[in-house]
């Protein structure tokens, strides 16, 4: 039986998850910055509730980012605390990952990621459903202005190009660029612009990539940032 528990604070949405052998517990908080004690006490929470040991897990799944640099600090601190103290294996999922599998799970395709990155800039990445390894990424996340957004070039991820193998768009990125959905050609739901990473897909991820034979010492966790700046200086605000 496989066994997974999951963290994530990389956004607006603190969350984590345990994963037993299909069936999938999350407790979550929204609306302000998660903080570790906040991600603990969940854990806690979540494992008294299933009687699930530290022993009984097989791994750790945390979000590695990208999003908020703080957020994804947090995930990836507490992931390699809990990882160290229980002997465990510990698996990277991006948070891009973890949206695009929300409706790849749903509906099998193609899909396109977009966060928020504040500063006129987007995170975004494209993924294709697979059945064993639940999607494949098509090509490394990135971040930049909404304008320099674009499907790959490869056959099939043109907008409409095949019946039934529609791109979708998820995430945050699309409902503070509402063009963006549109110039692509991606079909985009309400739900789906309001989408934010949740520990529920890391925790799928995670065991799809364990019993694969993946996972990481815990001291080989590394974040995703993307960018290294933070904010913009007051001369760059006053510009835009």
């Amino acid at each position: 039986m496989t066994r997974v528990l999951a963290v994530d604070a990389a956004t607006e949405v603190c969350s984590v998850a345990l994963l037993c052998e299909g069936d999938v517990r999350v407790r979550s908080i929204e609306g302000g910055r998660g903080d570790a004690q906040q991600l603990l006490a969940m854990v806690r929470e979540l494992l008294a509730e299933a009687q699930v040991s530290w022993s009984m897990l097989n791994g750790i799944a945390a979000s590695i980012g990208p999003g908020a640099f703080t957020g994804v600090r947090i995930s990836v601190s507490v992931a390699q605390g809990l990882a160290f103290g229980a002997g465990l294996r510990v698996v990277p999922v991006t948070t891009l990952e973890a949206m695009a599998l929300q409706v790849l799970e749903r509906d099998l395709g193609k899909a396109i990621a977009c966060l928020d990155a504040r500063m006129g800039e987007v995170y975004w990445g494209c993924f294709a459903a697979d059945a064993a390894r639940g999607l494949i990424a098509a090509g490394a996340p990135r971040v930049g202005p909404p304008d320099g957004v674009a499907l790959p070039t490869a056959p099939g991820w043109a907008a409409g190009e095949a019946a039934g193998e529609a791109v979708r768009g998820i995430g945050r990125g699309f409902s503070a660029y509402p063009d963006l959905a549109k110039r692509l050609g991606v079909q985009l739901d309400e739900q789906a612009s309001r989408a934010l990473p949740n520990a529920r897909e890391i925790a799928r991820l995670g065991a799809l990539r364990l019993n694969a034979g993946g996972g990481l010492d815990p001291a080989e966790l590394q974040p995703l940032y993307l960018r290294d700046k933070v904010a913009l200086t007051e001369a760059e605000r006053a510009v835009k």
